[in-house]
């Protein structure tokens, strides 16, 4: 097992972060002696931070919205970060540099399995946003046979330049675009939810056979969530990509596998949710 001086989460803000929760109990079913800490840290003191941290064996998350501007600050960064262009896990190698990789796209996959009840193929997915999670998104769908995916950014800008990156499968479109009602999936990719009950468009919008994902999650399931399966939709929020993101990140650090059984049991009894799972296929 890799030993670890420190183990932090740097954001801003990150009161609201579950993580904490879910690492400390996975560092228990370990039995490792440290403590996962969250750090909120402003933009402005992002480098200073990990200037500091790099002269330790530390690990941790990069969380909003930091994602994107500490990929620039680290090396060597995985294949993977660098098509999404954002880090999410960070770790100090044998060098003493501070390497990073991206574990949300995997996390994503697996929150896609948990609501639709298989790998997607053959499918159209809506993504709203056009930022780090959003690029996090195509690179998973980039990876399911026979997929297309619409990028829905506030601004026709944004929207384009990260289609451009996954051109081979991927338009850009406006946010209210009628295509959304053509899509068997769509993915929320964007703050909106995250503290509040905002919703990032009508749940009117969307086919009745589609299933809804919510990357934003709080202790309770989204606004947005909770509509959609008012209205007959598999759907789910962001907690299960929280916690295969956070599993994969622990190995990162560690070298061992993390106790998923643990972090989900944490997760739920800090929240009092339970845990929802589909078995039932998207229809083609």
């Amino acid at each position: 097992m890799i030993e670890r001086e420190r183990l932090v989460l740097i954001g801003h803000p990150v009161a609201h972060s579950l993580s904490p929760i879910m690492q400390n109990a996975a560092l228990d079913a370990a039995g490792i002696a440290l403590r996962y800490e969250a750090l909120d840290i402003e933009p402005k003191r992002l480098a200073e931070t990990l200037e500091k941290l790099s002269s330790g064996s530390v690990a941790g998350n990069i969380t909003i919205p930091h994602k994107r501007s500490a990929l620039e600050m680290m090396r060597p960064i995985s294949a993977l970060a660098a098509a999404v262009g954002t880090v999410n896990t960070f770790w100090s190698d044998d060098n003493g540099h501070l390497a990073a990789d991206n574990t949300d796209v995997a996390g994503f996959e697996f929150l896609t399995i948990e609501t639709v009840g298989e790998t997607p193929s053959n499918c159209r997915i809506a993504v709203l946003g056009a930022g780090g999670a959003a690029a996090a998104v195509l690179a998973a769908v980039s990876g399911w046979e026979g997929c297309t995916a619409t990028v829905h950014g506030r601004t026709a800008e944004s929207a384009a330049a990260l289609s451009r990156r996954f051109s081979g499968f991927s338009i850009a479109l406006a946010m209210s675009d009628a295509q959304l009602g053509e899509a068997d999936i769509v993915v929320n990719a964007t703050p909106v939810g995250l503290r509040d009950d905002s919703q990032p468009i009508s749940i009117a919008l969307i086919a009745p056979h589609a299933a809804v994902v919510d990357l934003a999650y709080g202790s309770f399931e989204t606004a947005w969530v909770r509509a959609a399966r008012e209205n007959g939709h598999r759907a789910s929020d962001g907690i299960p990509m929280l916690v295969r993101q956070g599993s994969l990140a622990f190995r990162r650090w560690f070298g061992v596998d993390a106790d998923e059984e643990a972090m989900w049991a944490a997760i739920l009894n800090a929240t009092g949710r339970t845990r929802h799972r589909s078995g039932s296929p998207l229809a083609r």
